[in-house]
């Protein structure tokens, strides 16, 4: 018994170790972008290249890696994922120009797409019944921290040394992450007959590129320009293509028959509305305070260290409770505290004031944050057969992850152009109402004693 506690204690360190990596790159570039756009040029624009590059690759081969895992195994899909991140990390840190830096960007989320599955996998493949619903909680709670110390780090980074060393934060875990691999010594598991649907894959990234360059460059071209809306038609054009793909593949590498399942249709419906607020908030926030309230990086960053600890203290015990009383309570209640939380930040003003005006919108935005993502994670994975927890994880994370991608880009039509008061304002009520909708979609599709799909 000892041993085998000791071996699920490994797998969840790998587990959150990993995530880890991907989820802090993917906020940690939030308060370096000033200081990017400072170095290396662009506006608004670029800021939000910075951060959709990433998103791009990221949200539409996090499905991939689902069926990777199963042709290849995950623990060599993992470590392969490790590694081409940290590659990819040391390039972004070297950039020469926003070009180089975009596309660093962009395969960076490629390696990223291979870590967060593969991770979730390790975890439902290891635990079961309620110590599945604890360990999911702490990996939930872990991993969503590093969204929210990610910019505390690249704060202190950007205003010590240079925010090319914020991308680097992440090479300790990596080494620590590939040595534990190398300790754990599982054995791999191959899915005979297993196959990549990589037309699907060419066509949801090509869905994704060419609506989110529409969505962000119509700021600076207008929506008349053919190098808009072509772009845009072709990417709403090939998203079509790749639902019509995903039902007639062989192996589609997101089963539509998943939808099927209440608990994962809805679980999922939600997913886009808390995350795509997720990352609206966390970029519009993180810019305004440097470029609006005029903050330094650090301090900036330092903002958000409430929420941080709200999550690593309570989320592993929320997974508790929502595993003994069901989901639906937290994943109502959680996103309407957020909702509050985040309609707060329209007290801040020209005479800026970060204890009355932002931190109360911190807490309460922390607290709701920490009721909804473990229950959430649960719910959507188990609706589903343990033996497909690969696949549906995977979704569920490309949901989380084209939610942010798509609200990231809408961020100039949003703001108005610009992330002055008015622009932050307009996107702190649109947040508000994103999570509004995520609670009360909860509420109506969630269903705590669900049966799981096989």
């Amino acid at each position: 018994m000892d041993a085998t506690d000791r071996r699920q204690r490994l797998v969840l360190l790998i587990a959150i170790l990993a995530s880890f990596v991907s989820f802090l790159d993917g906020t940690v570039v939030t308060v370096a972008l000033p200081a990017i756009q400072r170095d290396l040029g662009g506006g608004l624009v670029t800021q939000q290249w910075v951060v959709d590059a990433y998103l791009i690759t990221l949200g539409s081969l996090i499905l991939v890696a689902g069926s990777l895992s199963d042709v290849f195994g995950r623990v060599v899909v993992l470590r392969a994922g490790l590694i081409g991140f940290g590659a990819a990390s040391l390039a972004i840190a070297a950039a020469p120009d926003p070009l180089f830096l975009v596309i660093a960007r962009g395969v960076q989320g490629i390696a990223g797409a291979l870590l967060v599955p593969s991770s979730l996998a390790l975890i439902t493949s290891t635990f079961r019944g309620p110590a599945q619903s604890k360990a999911i909680g702490t990996w939930t709670g872990a991993t969503t921290a590093a969204m929210l110390v990610g910019p505390v780090l690249g704060g202190v980074f950007v205003d010590l040394v240079s925010w090319r060393l914020v991308f680097l934060i992440n090479v300790l875990p990596i080494a620590v992450t590939l040595w534990l691999l190398a300790v754990l010594r599982q054995r791999d598991v191959r899915e005979p007959g297993a196959t990549v649907d990589w037309a699907g894959a060419v066509l949801c990234t090509a869905g994704l590129a060419g609506t989110v360059f529409a969505l962000i460059e119509q700021e600076r071209l207008g929506w008349a320009s053919p190098a808009i809306w072509a772009p845009l038609a072709g990417g709403i054009l090939s998203l079509c293509g790749f639902i019509v793909r995903q039902h007639l593949a062989r192996a589609p590498m997101m089963p539509l028959g998943l939808f099927r399942v209440r608990n994962f249709w809805a679980g999922n419906l939600a997913t886009w509305f808390v995350y795509g607020a997720l990352g609206l908030n966390g970029l519009a926030l993180g810019v305004y305070l440097q470029q609006g309230a005029g903050l330094p990086a650090t301090l900036a960053g330092l903002a958000s260290l409430p929420s941080t600890v709200i999550m690593i203290v309570f989320s592993s015990k929320i997974g508790t409770w929502a595993g003994t009383a069901g989901p639906r309570l937290f994943m109502t209640i959680g996103p309407l505290v957020m909702a509050i939380g985040t309609a707060l930040l329209l007290t801040v003003r020209e005479d800026f004031d970060y204890w009355t005006q932002v931190l109360p919108s911190v807490v309460l935005f922390g607290v709701g944050l920490t009721v909804t993502v473990a229950p959430l994670t649960a719910a959507v994975l188990g609706a589903i057969d343990p033996a497909r927890s690969g696949i549906a994880s995977a979704v569920n994370n490309a949901v989380a992850r084209v939610a942010g991608l798509i609200m990231v880009a809408l961020l100039g039509v949003i703001a108005g152009g610009a992330l002055d008061l008015s622009g932050f304002h307009r996107t702190a009520l649109v947040t508000a109402a994103l999570l509004a909708v995520g609670g009360v979609i909860s509420f109506a599709g969630i269903r705590n004693s669900a049966p799981r799909a096989v």
